[in-house]
């Protein structure tokens, strides 16, 4: 492909749905112009795009991906190295759940005080009880093999963002998997290159590649 060619993706360092859509374009080595953007400034031409006006937002010759999942879904189907596709039609099912009702839980604990006439406490032992239930039906070292998934890539930056609300409280919970699960997404080379940090995008800025070369 062209540099001219070359798809954009507007991104967020610390959005959790950038960060799984970042993942999976590492994994599959797709290379994207970045255009890391600061949520409270976005630019013109990032709300001239995306229909939503939300990252992640993928800009390719003919078409724009502006969901997470489908960027991952897109990035894998070019490339899947890591056989992350190949998984249970039910994983579909839990990236549901936690795209939806783990999400909305783990935003009225996070963002309690944007949440009038809710109980902080109800909301986080929800959110547990679902990642209870995940560790319970887990079938290896990830949800279901000892080899990570779809499924496991697209959940952890929300179980990530939900455990670092209050980590001292999420570690004496006591996992017995959920804990490994998690550590060895964090401390994979995979992640510390997806997070690597770069300086809000202009429109006069020189084009930035990601991965980087």
């Amino acid at each position: 492909m062209k540099k001219g060619e070359i798809p954009i993706l507007y991104s967020f360092r610390r959005c959790p749905y950038a960060i799984r859509a970042r993942l999976a374009l590492l994994a599959a080595q797709q290379t994207v112009e970045l255009r890391e953007i600061v949520l409270r400034d976005k630019p013109e031409a990032f709300l001239n795009t995306s229909p939503s006006e939300t990252v992640p937002c993928l800009v390719l010759k003919d078409e724009i991906i502006d969901e997470s999942l489908d960027i991952m879904i897109w990035a894998l189907k070019i490339k899947d190295p890591k056989n992350w596709l190949k998984m249970p039609d039910n994983g579909y099912e839990i990236i549901e759940i936690i795209d939806n009702e783990f999400k909305d839980l783990l935003d009225k604990t996070k963002y309690s005080t944007r949440y009038e006439n809710e109980d902080v406490d109800k909301n986080r032992k929800c959110a547990v009880d679902i990642l209870i239930n995940l560790e319970e039906n887990m079938r290896g070292k990830y949800l279901f093999s000892d080899k990570p998934s779809l499924c496991d890539i697209a959940i952890f930056p929300f179980v990530r963002q939900f455990a670092f609300i209050d980590k001292a409280f999420f570690d004496s919970l006591g996992w017995r998997k959920l804990g490994i699960w998690l550590d060895s997404f964090i401390e994979s080379e995979l992640f510390i290159e997806c997070q690597r940090k770069f300086k809000q995008w202009h429109p006069t800025d020189s084009k930035l590649y990601f991965p980087l070369k």
